[in-house]
């Protein structure tokens, strides 16, 4: 895996006119069929505020073995996992919590059902909606499921949203370019880390991202390569695709 240095992401914090940096991270953790400590150090070595998760369990015990995972890197679980098809959302203790829902989407036959897990949540004077995703496979599918997460972004009640998670599609394809058109690509907007997030052993393609909402400032997107506590091995091990992290300032409400 090539790494390259990595200049240092802003801590999380409270400004003093209530606006928050945070740190969000999103990770496919593939059902946790992997190095399961691996994962948990990884994420905890992040400090995320907010964990977008796709492809939690989602099947026999799938909320104990969310909650251990949670545990393990100091969080706790927010919403989504198997009542949300696979999305989850973690955070910290620093956060508020208002709100929270899993929502399914439409079914194909024949294909994977999808959903979001959401919630709305204030860090300091800033109140912010978040969004887990893990689109199709199927071109079309995707598309349609990229116009039900805006949709459900402006449905929030919410000035600043952040959405997340694995596309299955790089920035190249239609679904990536509706959603960038929309949204900041955090990764475009404020280059940060590595780039490509699958495979681990090969990172050759961007599937994996961060949007926010245009008054939310990025202050650095990417795979996390060179963070310290973050090392080569357990990013091989802990799943088969490489997590992206954002650090964002959210304006206070007004």
């Amino acid at each position: 895996m090539p790494t390259s240095p990595t200049s240092t992401l802003p801590n999380s914090r409270t400004e003093p006119d209530g606006s928050a940096v945070i740190r969000v991270l999103s990770y496919n953790i593939r059902s946790m069929r992997d190095d399961t400590d691996a994962l948990a150090r990884v994420i905890a070595a992040c400090a995320p505020d907010l964990v977008l998760i796709q492809e939690a369990p989602r099947f026999f015990r799938w909320r104990k073995k969310l909650a251990r995972l949670a545990r393990a890197a100091d969080l706790v679980i927010l919403s989504g996992g198997g009542s949300a098809a696979g999305p989850a959302l973690l955070c910290s203790l620093r956060a508020t919590v208002e709100h929270t829902e899993d929502v399914l989407l439409p079914l194909t036959p024949g294909l994977h059902r999808r959903g979001f897990a959401t919630a709305v949540v204030r860090f300091g004077g800033a109140r912010i909606g978040f969004l887990s995703c893990h689109l199709s496979l199927q071109t079309d599918e995707r598309y349609e499921q990229g116009g039900m997460l805006l949709d459900r972004l402006a449905g929030m009640g919410v000035e600043h949203a952040v959405a997340g998670g694995d596309l299955n599609e790089r920035p190249g394809g239609r679904t990536f370019r509706r959603l960038a058109a929309a949204l900041q690509d955090c990764r475009q907007t404020t280059p940060w880390g590595g780039e490509n997030t699958s495979t681990p052993g090969d990172p050759h393609q961007r599937i994996d991202a961060i949007f926010a909402t245009s008054g939310v400032e990025v202050l650095g997107c990417g795979v996390p390569l060179g963070l310290p506590g973050v090392t080569e091995a357990d990013l091989r091990a802990a799943t088969d695709h490489l997590p992206v992290l954002a650090a964002l300032r959210v304006p206070p409400l007004r």
